[in-house]
């Protein structure tokens, strides 16, 4: 009878022991992802945005086609903070970002900062049901070409997408990077003006 209760009480303890380690390891393998993926967003910049037009820099001016066939340029939101979100709607990472650049937009947008989507898509239908598919309500426009071939692209020195450069309200780069959480910031430490509304 005394075996059988003091091999239990093993049983127990090792049972004990076994679900400790494993909760630490998993905790440890957790802690370690998120730290990993912590350090992965801060150099996602370092990485991806190391050619994109540079702050301070004066935006260059460009005008190409809405998805209805107008023109559009950057100089139309000439005195406005502008925020241009360079996507494509065959880019998954573009498509991962939309949530979160149409909140920054439903968020400043009432502030006066406007907001340009200049897309990569070549396919022009393909384009429009993107944008209709995710609900992206400001202003759009494209040279529909790829990205490697198009003209903005060279100028902003666009290596990657999606990528987002924040114009001042007199044209000079505040900010260009290919994490949204950086613009967030960005505008959340602007105070915009009631001249630029």
């Amino acid at each position: 009878m005394y075996f059988c209760e003091e091999k239990a009480n093993k049983n127990e303890i090792m049972k004990k022991e076994y679900l400790y380690i494993r909760t630490l390891i998993v905790s440890m393998m957790l802690l370690m992802t998120c730290h990993g993926t912590c350090l992965a967003q801060e150099d996602l910049d370092a990485k991806y945005a190391t050619e994109l037009i540079a702050a301070g820099s004066t935006a260059p001016d460009f005008t190409l086609t809405t998805p209805e066939g107008k023109k559009m340029s950057l100089s139309d939101f000439k005195g406005s903070y502008v925020v241009i979100d360079f996507w494509a709607s065959w880019c998954p990472d573009c498509l991962r970002d939309i949530p979160m650049v149409k909140t920054l937009y439903e968020k400043h947008h009432a502030e006066g900062v406007e907001f340009l989507g200049v897309s990569f898509d070549t396919d022009i239908q393909r384009w429009r049901d993107a944008i209709a598919k995710h609900g992206i309500t400001y202003p759009q426009c494209s040279e529909l070409k790829k990205m490697r071939e198009s003209d903005v692209a060279k100028v902003y020195g666009l290596k990657w997408i999606p990528s987002l450069v924040v114009v001042s309200p007199d044209g000079k780069v505040l900010l260009s990077t290919v994490m949204s959480e950086k613009v967030g910031t960005l505008l959340d430490s602007i105070k915009v003006s009631s001249e630029h509304r």
